[in-house]
């Protein structure tokens, strides 16, 4: 099978590549420039099986007005030249299934959503994602489209754990604010069995959400974290240090909405790390 796949540097990525090199399958990398360039694009995606769209600009970064740019465009403007070169490809050349990356930032905080929720937030995120799914909405209805929204990935080399692990290791680790906001979250694993899942399950289609099955706040992940590492976790990372450091963009951390994945349990996937302390035991075994 030979998958095609945006964002290939990416964490996601170079966690799924292996796993379907494993498998025996061809997996061409789609580069940056080659994603603004439709007449080079189109050679690329000819008679490949899968395309899986990861492309986007890092977002918890400040949002000064060229940055909210480059998030924006990064992730709207691939998603629109890969399905405008879908569209344009001859039937018996065209790949059978499209697959994009998306986020639970679409919802509204605080409340819990399925995939049926329609009580979108307000604000950049959310703008973000919204224009980043509805890019592919005109895929031709040939071609199985499946968007993943996916929650705070955490894994050995998940940039969140290693920022973590070595303030929790000296005893220095603790909540952020109050520790109440949801930290809907999704082991690596996961993210890449789910994809496989996709890609074998013929009748998967559409939209879900790409989180584990348990809602905790970020209070139970500082005290799982600290438990399972046997140290202490008594600290507090304040609001308005947050606020300082990245600005409208600690929003990210301070604003979650609890999200359930509805979806993936009705139509049998099975999660590896179902809930927060096999996830943390995992990476810190």
């Amino acid at each position: 099978m030979r998958i095609a796949i945006s964002g290939s540097n990416g964490y996601i990525a170079s966690n799924l590549i292996p796993a379907f090199e494993r498998a025996n399958h061809i997996v061409i990398r789609i580069k940056r420039n080659e994603l603004s360039d439709i007449e080079r694009l189109a050679p690329i995606l000819t008679n490949t099986s899968v395309v899986i769209n990861l492309a986007g600009a890092p977002i918890l970064q400040r949002w000064t007005p060229e940055n909210k740019n480059a998030i924006l465009k990064s992730r709207v403007d691939s998603t629109e030249n890969i399905t405008k070169v879908i569209n344009q490809l001859p039937a018996n050349q065209r790949p059978e299934l499209f697959i994009s990356a998306s986020a639970i930032g679409i919802y509204v905080p605080d409340l819990v959503h399925t995939e049926s929720s329609h009580l979108f937030a307000e604000g950049f995120v959310s703008e973000v994602v919204n224009q980043w799914e509805k890019a592919s909405e005109n895929l031709n209805p040939d071609v199985r489209r499946v968007i993943f929204r996916i929650g705070l990935i955490l894994g050995r080399e998940a940039k969140t754990i290693k920022s973590l692990l070595p303030l929790f290791r000296l005893g220095l680790g603790g909540k952020i604010a109050d520790g109440k906001q949801p930290f809907p979250f999704i082991h690596i694993d996961d993210v890449v069995n789910a994809m496989l899942w996709t890609i074998q399950n013929q009748r998967a289609q559409g939209i879900y959400n790409l989180v584990a099955p348990e809602n905790v706040d970020n209070n139970t992940f500082t005290k799982t974290l600290g438990h399972l590492l046997k140290r202490p976790a008594i600290f507090t990372v304040p609001k308005f240090a947050l606020k300082i450091v990245l600005g409208e963009a600690s929003s990210l951390l301070l604003n979650n909405p609890q999200v359930y994945p509805e979806r993936l349990m009705h139509e049998g996937f099975q999660f590896s790390y179902p809930d927060i302390k096999s996830c943390i035991a995992q990476i810190i075994r």
